[in-house]
């Protein structure tokens, strides 16, 4: 008997939100959202749909993962990877734990999702198409000329193409068009399915992922097997290419929070402070009076600080890539 199994990825380290988001605590482990952290929502939101829950992650982070599912009495399969190898591994690793005809529901750790009577419909709508022998991947409705996602360009439940992140003017003009979708990331397939055009697409993603799996020890992965595994996203190696595709449209409020924008729109909507020019404080009760400023962010925490325009989000993993370079020890 064939079962529903979320599969939760967990291997983003969040840098377009740093210095909230750290190497040692990613951003899908910060206990910001109404007291909880993304990841045990994204946990809660699916465990009345799913049997079985697997949870992919990396070495550095398994342990918050282990302790938040423990501390609630979850039960789930963990798998580890050594080293990332992008979603394509991490998924053919989901899919090789699972039973042939198992519907797995893909999902990443950091995501905020409002609407559960419009989600629970999503979800059954990607069930019975995956039953059906579909790869199912979820777009939603997107609200404004966002640079920061990816678009699926859609007729009803069929994709006509996936679109890169856009500048401002085509992000715009996708909105105008009427038949763009933001990609969520999120998917729902048979795990037969999805190996079956893994291999087709990308036979070395499958054969480098199987040996890896097979020698795999309680879920962790080997390191040197892993490497040898490419580094591609499902979105290239499969969702691009194969005729089995399906779209559901979603019209549940999604975000990825992927950046400081995002975050700022969340928390305004869920009350936190917003002076009359629009600036916000993060991480810090202090009273902080802004001069001259308008649709500031200013972020604190202990060891490192962050102020820019709301505008400007999507550059700080610029600054993160610097940090990388000149002073790893901030991450």
């Amino acid at each position: 008997m064939s079962k529903i199994t979320h599969v939760i990825l967990t291997g983003g380290v969040g840098s377009r939100l740093w210095p909230l988001s750290r190497k040692s605590q990613p951003k899908q482990y910060l206990p910001l959202f109404e007291g909880k952290s993304l990841f045990e929502m994204t946990a809660d939101r699916n465990s009345a749909v799913a049997e079985k829950l697997i949870v992919v992650g990396s070495r550095d982070n398994c342990h918050l993962s282990r302790s938040i599912l423990e501390n609630s009495g979850v039960q789930y399969l963990d798998i580890v990877e050594a080293v990332p190898r992008n979603t394509a591994a991490a998924i053919a690793f989901a899919a090789f734990a699972s039973e042939p005809d198992d519907i797995l529901i893909i999902t990443p750790s950091d995501h905020v999702i409002d609407g559960e009577s419009t989600y629970a419909q999503a979800i059954s709508d990607a069930v019975e198409k995956a039953r059906q022998g579909f790869i199912v991947t979820f777009g939603v409705h997107p609200t404004k000329p966002e640079t920061g996602y990816g678009y699926i360009e859609h007729k009803g439940d069929e994709v006509v193409s996936f679109r890169e992140k856009p500048n401002l003017v085509t992000a715009q003009d996708f909105i105008d068009r009427g038949n763009f979708l933001w990609n969520s990331g999120m998917f729902c397939f048979k795990a037969s399915v999805l190996l079956e055009e893994l291999k087709a697409y990308q036979p070395e993603v499958y054969e480098k992922s199987l040996i890896a799996w097979n020698a795999a020890q309680d879920g962790r992965l080997d390191e040197a097997l892993s490497m040898d595994i490419p580094s591609i996203s499902i979105d290239y190696a499969v969702m691009e290419r194969s005729k089995k595709i399906k779209v559901v449209p979603a019209i549940f409020s999604w975000s990825d929070l992927g950046s400081f924008d995002s975050v700022y729109d969340y928390l305004k909507l869920k009350g936190h402070s917003v002076d009359d020019s629009g600036n916000m404080v993060i991480g810090n009760d202090n009273y902080t009076a802004f001069l001259g400023l308008e649709n500031t962010i200013f972020v604190y925490t202990d060891t490192a600080n962050l102020i820019l325009h709301k505008e400007h989000s999507q550059e700080v993993k610029n600054v993160y890539n610097h940090l990388e370079k000149n002073k790893p020890h901030l991450l």
